[in-house]
């Protein structure tokens, strides 16, 4: 059972990664396996499991705030154009394919590596989610049956999430505040949604910063990491000058 859904959700991924025409620095079993490097989901009894819980029902107090709920709904959405879209504001700059590249490349190529991470683990526990154990519906009652077949730990979402923060605070590291302040509350529209535990969030933030790590050792990734920092600055030069005109008179 776990082997057919570790095939399905990795045709689901290759299915991804074709949509968004990108390029991986790193094949998924070049990335640490997270069932040997991180802990097991709590299992349904003791301390861990009961604050679990205790997040799950915080979360859907936060539904009744309706732009709280709108953005976790956005936050939802799995889309490398809409994430980008998403973190160009705390990033300070709009990630564009034909305006910013080298920075669209680098966040699509960096994130489609990063978040592959994730499917070992998830075929390996196979957790159920927290709508389904308490026989309720997630904010996307349509997508309940689906999504009980992929496994809740660690979450997808979240790795992107910070994996996106990751990536562009080496671009700009005046952002990082920003941009980990927003990976934070993309991890908590998971739980507002009903469709990871708080423990599944906590394993994704660093499951993304491990497969981060490991892309520091490869040069095509180093190549384009320095390409988007030039470009940033490029972009920014005329924003300077603009500035300082303004300010001399």
């Amino acid at each position: 059972m776990k082997k057919i859904l570790l095939l399905l959700a990795l045709l689901a991924g290759i299915g991804s990664l074709r949509a968004q025409d990108v390029h991986l620095y790193l094949q998924e079993e070049q990335l640490p396996n997270l069932v040997n490097c991180l802990p097991a989901p709590p299992d349904t009894i003791g301390e861990a499991f009961t604050h679990d819980i205790m997040r799950y029902m915080w979360g859907k107090t936060q539904r009744l705030d309706t732009v709280r709920l709108a953005q976790a709904k956005r936050d939802a959405v799995w889309d490398l154009d809409t994430l980008s879209a998403i973190y160009s504001e705390p990033f300070g700059l709009k990630i564009d394919k034909e305006k910013t590249p080298e920075i669209y490349r680098l966040f699509m190529n960096g994130i489609s590596t990063i978040e592959q991470i994730r499917l070992r683990p998830k075929a390996y526990y196979f957790r159920m989610r927290p709508y389904a154990r308490f026989h309720e519906s997630s904010i996307f009652p349509q997508d309940d049956e689906w999504l009980s077949t992929d496994g809740s730990y660690p979450s997808g979402h979240t790795i992107r999430a910070w994996g996106a923060a990751l990536l562009l605070s080496e671009v700009n590291p005046a952002a990082a505040e920003a941009l980990f302040h927003r990976a934070v509350e993309s991890g908590e529209s998971r739980v507002i949604a009903g469709c990871h535990w708080q423990s599944d969030i906590d394993a994704s933030a660093t499951a993304a910063c491990i497969g981060f790590a490991v892309l520091q050792g490869n040069p095509d990734f180093q190549h384009d990491l320095e390409r988007a920092r030039a470009e940033f600055q490029a972009v920014l030069e005329p924003c300077h000058a603009k500035c300082s005109r303004f300010n001399q008179h």
